[in-house]
């Protein structure tokens, strides 16, 4: 199997081009969690590390493709409109690029952190453009386990962002996050409708402030 220069395999690009344009939610016991301004989130259990796997479908209006995914790249930004962020920076680390992320949790309490790598590939399928961006977390001596913060081990995310068509972007992600704790089902669909279309209203008005827009 061939490997991109960031460590992620080839395949793993294409599938999530492939499921940007057709959703793999049949022969599984996927489960509609909530659908809100366009978006909807999955979930499945899985029973092999025991936590949920999610998928989100949709569309966000008013955030170009190629402007969203430099947004979602751009992480000196990120701390600017996202204020769940604790901690947040990129240092290379032996000809690799590592990220340090350590994010307010209120909810459950202590904060979370993450270090992980990640790469983004501007794709061209079937004469459309498509933007993947593939991370994974990593483990790395530079970056030690903090006192008073939980460390995410085990945390995958696949994000696919091309044109909806008009001035807007169709949306794929998937993530898998072992948060080291269970959360009650109705806590969890409290706090995504709640903050699933406050973190929609505050990305598109990043976009739309963004610096750098073109």
């Amino acid at each position: 199997m061939a490997r991109a220069a960031g460590g992620f395999r080839e395949e793993q690009f294409w599938e999530a081009c492939a499921e940007l344009k057709q959703p793999k939610l049949a022969g599984a016991n996927w489960e509609l969690l909530m659908e809100a301004m366009g978006i909807c989130v999955y979930r499945l259990w899985d029973q092999d590390t025991r936590v949920y796997k999610y998928k989100v479908f949709g569309t966000l209006k008013n955030c170009p493709p190629a402007l969203l995914t430099d947004v979602y790249m751009d992480l000196d930004y990120r701390k600017q409109w996202d204020q769940h962020v604790e901690e947040l920076y990129e240092r290379e680390c032996n000809g690799q690029t590592v990220v340090y992320w350590q994010v307010k949790c209120p909810m459950l309490k202590p904060n979370r952190d993450y270090v992980y790598v990640r790469e983004r590939r501007d794709l061209d399928v079937e004469g459309r453009k498509v933007f993947v961006v593939l991370a994974q977390s990593i483990s790395h001596s530079q970056f030690p386990e903090r006192s008073g913060v939980v460390r995410v081990t085990q945390c995958e995310h696949r994000l696919a962002i091309t044109s909806d068509g008009r001035n807007g972007s169709k949306v794929f992600m998937y993530y898998f996050d072992n948060l080291r704790v269970q959360i009650p089902t109705w806590l969890l669909k409290r706090a995504l409708k709640n903050g699933v279309p406050e973190f929609l209203n505050n990305l598109e008005k990043a976009c739309r402030n963004y610096p750098r827009r073109y």
